[in-house]
């Protein structure tokens, strides 16, 4: 665990989120396990000590009723209409809300990782601290054992003439976007979130699940409903 005699650099966990959402209609808000999709994540990150300041950036009124009347101690910005497009790019949401809100480092998420679990969350934070000396910034990565080729064809990971079985085979890991520590200061430098020396930062698959279609939807409810059941056992 991080522990320095210094007071402790300041963590400000970012989660923006839109209104509107073209592939699953105002998912953002909709149900999932009891509750609004987005207070899963957000409740995961309250309940990180690691963390200082939770901010939503959103131009949703019904995230923001919902903020101002279940979780006053989340910050709340208003995101600007030139912001609001499905086309702008995360990197000029995050410069314009690391300019409202001051921090030492940042740490972003999505509402559309349900299943990210707050010790996650603060083992990330916990390990980036502990190697900030070496690494500038960080990115969670899915690890994978499985047979990838490119576009043309061509064995991305592996040699098509020795079939060695799949949990054999060297890992390659996936950005999944669950979770990104940056500083402000590299975001304007470079306009990207990681850093020239990012550390990768590997999260369980049950974790890591994205919401991009219905389908992955319903895959998140059913994996929500089986962890409460487990939990509640």
């Amino acid at each position: 665990m991080y522990t320095c005699a210094m007071a402790a650099p300041s963590v400000i966990a970012l989660l923006p989120m839109r209104h509107s959402s073209e592939r699953v209609p105002g998912k953002n808000y909709r149900p999932l396990a009891g509750k609004p999709l987005y207070q899963h994540v957000l409740e995961s990150l309250l309940a990180c000590p690691e963390i200082t300041q939770v901010v939503v950036d959103t131009d949703s009124p019904v995230i923001l009723e919902g903020l101002e009347q279940g979780y006053p101690q989340v910050a709340r910005l208003l995101r600007p209409e030139s912001l609001r497009d499905g086309l702008i790019p995360m990197n000029d949401i995050l410069l314009h809300d690391t300019a409202q809100v001051p921090g030492d480092f940042y740490l972003q998420t999505h509402s559309t990782n349900p299943l990210l679990r707050a010790a996650t969350i603060s083992r990330a934070i916990q390990t980036f601290l502990e190697q900030r000396a070496e690494y500038d910034s960080l990115f969670s990565v899915t690890r994978l054992h499985t047979r990838l080729y490119d576009e043309a064809g061509n064995a991305v990971n592996h040699n098509p003439a020795e079939l060695l079985r799949t949990q054999d085979l060297p890992p390659i890991y996936e950005e999944n976007s669950c979770i990104y520590i940056f500083t402000r200061e590299n975001l304007v430098r470079r306009n990207h979130r990681l850093g020239e020396r990012p550390l990768m930062f590997e999260i369980p698959r049950e974790e890591a699940v994205d919401i991009d279609e219905e389908m992955d939807f319903k895959v998140a409810e059913y994996m929500m409903l089986e962890r409460m059941k487990s939990e509640n056992q």
